[in-house]
Formats: structure tokens, sequence, C-alpha cells
């Protein structure tokens, strides 16, 4: 049965630098009848005002999804990687067997406007890896575009930037399927779900 969360019913959090909304319990914000969906665990949108940011943290055993609406987010890790994400980027950071990075706004006015996703990945101790791409707004203007997915183009441990066919997904070591779409007031998208017979 689908259940509907209004936006506003999610929990929050200001701390001045960043305010955020929790779709799920995270940090401080404990709920628990929202504690995630099956292997989706985090879904948090966050806003962080110019020159603020995340300080080098760590992760293990998560896929880390990072989708910017708006404004540029500057990625740092201990694989190496740097970049500077944009609207329509998408990141997956497989934190694995532990990975360390760190998020800051790469603008010092501008605020950055950004969805984190966290997805349980379906094996532990995975090697730590790192993919991104841009998915064009015309491709994601009125429909949906999937945009992450357990595909077949490789184990995703490539760490180029942006990597891979410019055309397919990026890859999520979890068996998940997730959509981006920009739809004006009003509009809507049929959308077609195939549930696995019991």
């Amino acid at each position: 049965m689908i259940q509907v969360r209004k936006g506003s019913d999610r929990g929050s959090a200001n701390f001045g630098w960043l305010q955020s909304r929790h779709s799920f319990s995270f940090g401080h914000y404990y709920d628990p009848a929202h504690m995630g969906y099956g292997s989706l665990r985090v879904i948090n949108e966050d806003q962080v005002q110019g020159g603020g940011g995340f300080d080098t943290h760590g992760h293990r055993d998560m896929e880390i999804i990072t989708y910017v609406l708006s404004g540029s987010l500057e990625h740092k890790d201990t694989l190496g990687n740097g970049s500077i994400l944009r609207p329509g980027d998408v990141q997956r950071m497989s934190a694995g067997t532990g990975i360390l990075h760190s998020e800051f706004n790469a603008s010092a006015d501008d605020p950055v406007h950004f969805l984190q996703i966290w997805i349980q990945p379906d094996q532990r101790s995975l090697r730590p890896s790192y993919e991104e791409r841009h998915f064009p707004r015309a491709e994601r203007q009125g429909k949906l575009r999937l945009i992450a997915s357990s595909n077949d183009s490789g184990d995703g441990s490539n760490n180029a930037s942006p990597g891979g066919d410019p055309g397919l997904p990026i890859t999520v070591h979890q068996d998940v399927r997730l959509y981006a779409g920009l739809l004006d007031t009003g509009e809507a998208v049929p959308h077609f779900i195939d549930f696995p017979r019991q």
C-alpha cells in the first residue's frame, strides 16, 4: 500500500549554516514510525549557506547518492576524487570498508540545495568506489529519468568523473531504481511498478 507523507511532516534541523529536512530518523530527529523503508535508510533535503559545509568525516557499508537541485557542492574524498557538483549532477559513493570525505558549498555567497540518499548495499565490506554523471535538464523535464540502479554496466568501481556511458544510470549496489523528474505545477507523470508475484 502506498502511503503519502507530506514534506511538511518530515523532521527538521536548523544549524544556521545548514537547514535540513529528514524523511526518516536521522541525527537528532528520531521517529520510530519512520526509520527507513527496506534498504532505503536516508533521504535528507539539505540547504547549506555560502561557505558552509561538512568537514571530513567517515562512512562505512552504505551507498550514498547526492543529487544537486541548485547551487554547487564541492566534494573531496580519500579515494582522490575531487569535483564540484551542479544541478543535474548525480554522485554515488560506495563507502564499503570505509571512506572519508568532505562536502562544502562551492560558493562563498550563494546557497546550495541538494538531496542526499543513503541505501544499504546488498553486501557488506565492498571496495570503496565513486561515480558521478550529469543528466541534462531536457532528460528530466516533464518525465522521469532513471538516474541510479543496480545495472549490468560493470561493478561501478571506476573512479572516473563523470565516468561511464552518459546514457546509463549510475550503479548502486542494491536492487533499486531511482528516478528524477522536473515537473511544472499541476503536471503529472504516470509510472507503473512491476511487483514480484508472491
